[in-house]
């Protein structure tokens, strides 16, 4: 009874290490990328983390929901693609004790223009759909970077960093 309680305990306090990386994106290339509040810098596709008994997808139907007012329920790709990073040190009080990995998982999903986005704004501060090219370079995590050039761009990973080495935000 007492290993359940403090498991029911710890999942309440502390953050699941696990996430999702949602890129929305249109026939055209384009991108959505979107700014944090904090830290106030950083941009990137749609993200969050899981709730402690929620799935991948439902994860990443509920952060597009939250951070874009989009609905697209059964309409998103499960690239069924992981990666494992660092939990930057500021963020990892949010995780248990020992905790310093995250699981992100990707998903897509496609939309043939452009559309009008709500941001949430406890949490963005700005939006912008950009040629994934250039989205690529805004983006501040890897994975994120990656992401896009892998999916969107259709660079094999080793390509993807490369691809980017000398290059200008306006090509």
């Amino acid at each position: 009874m007492d290993e359940v309680l403090s498991e029911r305990t710890l999942n309440r306090v502390y953050k699941r290490p696990e996430s999702i990386l949602l890129l929305v994106y249109t026939r055209a290339g384009d991108v959505l990328m979107l700014k944090r509040k904090r830290p106030n810098y950083f941009w990137q596709s749609v993200t969050g983390t899981l709730d402690w008994r929620e799935s991948p997808r439902e994860c990443a139907e509920r952060e597009l929901r939250e951070e874009t007012g989009l609905e697209f329920r059964g309409r998103l790709v499960d690239f069924r693609h992981t990666e494992h990073f660092p939990i930057i040190h500021p963020w990892r009080v949010r995780y248990a004790p020992g905790v310093h990995y995250n699981r992100e998982h990707w998903f897509g999903l496609w939309l043939p223009a452009r559309r009008s986005v709500h941001l949430n704004p406890e949490e963005h501060s700005e939006m912008r759909w950009l040629p994934f090219f250039q989205a690529a370079l805004l983006a501040s995590s890897w994975t994120n970077r990656n992401a896009i050039l892998q999916i969107v761009g259709g660079y094999a990973p080793a390509e993807s960093i490369s691809q980017l080495r000398g290059q200008s935000l306006y090509h």
